[in-house]
């Protein structure tokens, strides 16, 4: 679709923030941020890696960072979110899938901080020694370790991510957290029934504690690569009436540009048999209107013709994230 006129120019206007993007960043993909109007974007640095090997992907992404800083910026506060738009460049939140790079040493938590880490997601669809995952037959809650872990992330200011994480553990963090937790890419369960979405429950206590829900475009979330723009943007309408349109924004899920060999590193990582890592994975096809962040002004035009208004468009398109983002990695008190 090409967007009129008038959501292009809101788009231009607005701060667009992707609270989850999963790519194998090179100049192209950083180039189609910038082409998307991207003004912050939540990267994946981590999915089962331990903490040697999770200062690698830090190590990669500063490099990054340092090579084409004409088109991007370390993301650690809202104000380098807001510093980025004005600059026309993107600021980069590192963030983890897992609590794995913490290993069982909660000093870690800090020593990642420091590096930039602002985002931490407990758990990756299995059990670790924070809580349990959606994959997992039994959800146990968050552990001792867990709560610990949540504490710490309070005081830095490091937002807790549930996005992969069991409704027991996700219900125990909200509970638990002196902060709104986010869930930054997933979609309700009844717009498609698979586990990684999130239950009504868990929705509605996110809400009530001011925590914020990011919508994933990732097939699996939405119900096949063929589901058309009307349809997500009903299921975002049908959202914000249930949680408030200041509790919901973005978050893709666009992992583009890998192989399928790492597709299944993310599915299974070193934790299954040989041969279950060598099982056939493939890549689905994004939807027609999103195969990239330079697609995002479809949204916004998208938004605009379910009848949201300006406000509230450029609420989902990233403000919401802004005000979110901003508190919560202030570090102590209550965001």
């Amino acid at each position: 679709m090409t967007p009129s006129p008038e959501a292009r120019a809101l788009h231009e206007r607005i701060v667009v923030v992707d609270a989850l993007q999963a790519s194998d960043w090179n100049r192209e993909r950083l180039e189609e941020l910038r082409r998307g109007g991207v003004a912050a974007v939540h990267v994946t640095v981590a999915f089962w890696e331990n903490a040697r090997d999770a200062l690698g992907g830090i190590a990669r992404w500063q490099g990054l960072l340092r090579r084409h800083g004409d088109l991007v910026r370390p993301g650690r506060t809202g104000e380098d979110i807001l510093a980025a738009k004005a600059e026309g460049r993107t600021a980069v939140i590192f963030g983890f899938q897992n609590t794995s790079p913490f290993e069982d040493d909660l000093g870690l938590v800090e020593v990642f901080h420091a590096l930039g880490v602002r985002v931490a997601q407990l758990t990756y669809n299995n059990q670790n020694l924070v809580g349990s995952g959606c994959y997992e037959a039994e959800d146990g809650g968050l552990t001792r370790f867990g709560r610990e872990v949540v504490r710490e992330m309070n005081r830095l200011g490091m937002v807790i991510d549930a996005s992969h994480t069991g409704d027991r553990t996700t219900l125990d963090a909200i509970e638990a957290s002196t902060r709104p937790i986010a869930i930054t890419h997933a979609n309700p369960l009844w717009f498609a029934g698979v586990v990684r979405n999130k239950s009504d429950t868990v929705l509605k206590a996110l809400a009530e504690s001011g925590g914020m829900l990011g919508f994933s475009a990732y097939p699996l979330h939405i119900g096949g690569s063929d589901v058309g723009l009307d349809a997500f943007c009903a299921m975002v309408a049908r959202t914000a009436e249930a949680m408030g349109a200041e509790r919901i924004g973005l978050g893709t899920d666009l992992c583009l540009g890998w192989p399928d060999s790492y597709l299944a590193w993310m599915r299974y990582g070193r934790w299954s048999p040989e041969e279950g890592r060598a099982r056939d994975v493939r890549w689905p096809a994004y939807p027609a209107w999103l195969r990239s962040p330079a697609d995002l002004p479809n949204l916004t035009a998208g938004l605009l013709a379910r009848g949201f208004s300006t406000d509230e468009v450029a609420g989902i398109m990233g403000g919401n994230w802004l005000r979110f983002f901003e508190a919560g990695f202030r570090p102590g008190g209550a965001a």
